[in-house]
C-alpha cells in the first residue's frame, strides 16, 4: 500500500509541477503582448501545493517573477515540505 501512495504522491507532484512550469511561461507571454494575465495568487498556490519544482523552474526559465522576493520565499517553502513529505514516504516503505 506504502508503494501505491508513493507513485501517486510522485505523480501528483510531476503532474501539478509541469502545469505550473506551463502556467510562469503563459503568464510570461501575456505579460510581454500586454495581454490579461494569471492571478498570482494562483501562480503561487500551485507552486506552493505541489508545484514548486516547476513553479521555480518555471521562473529562473521564462525569467519571470524573478524580481518579487514572495515568489521565491512560497515556492521555497512548498518545495520544502513536499520534499519532506517525499522523503517520510520513501523512509516509510524502506523502513517497511
Amino acid at each position: 500500500m506504502e508503494n501505491t501512495n508513493l507513485l501517486i504522491y510522485l505523480c501528483v507532484l510531476i503532474i501539478v509541477s509541469i502545469a505550473a512550469f506551463i502556467m510562469y511561461g503563459a503568464d510570461k507571454k501575456k505579460a510581454v503582448k500586454k495581454e490579461w494575465r494569471t492571478k498570482e495568487a494562483l501562480l503561487l498556490g500551485v507552486g506552493f501545493f505541489f508545484g514548486s519544482v516547476g513553479a521555480l523552474l518555471g521562473m529562473k526559465f521564462f525569467r519571470h517573477k524573478t524580481k518579487h522576493t514572495y515568489f521565491w520565499v512560497i515556492n521555497f517553502m512548498g518545495l520544502i515540505w513536499q520534499m519532506g513529505v517525499l522523503g517520510w514516504m520513501i523512509w516509510s516503505v524502506l523502513a517497511g
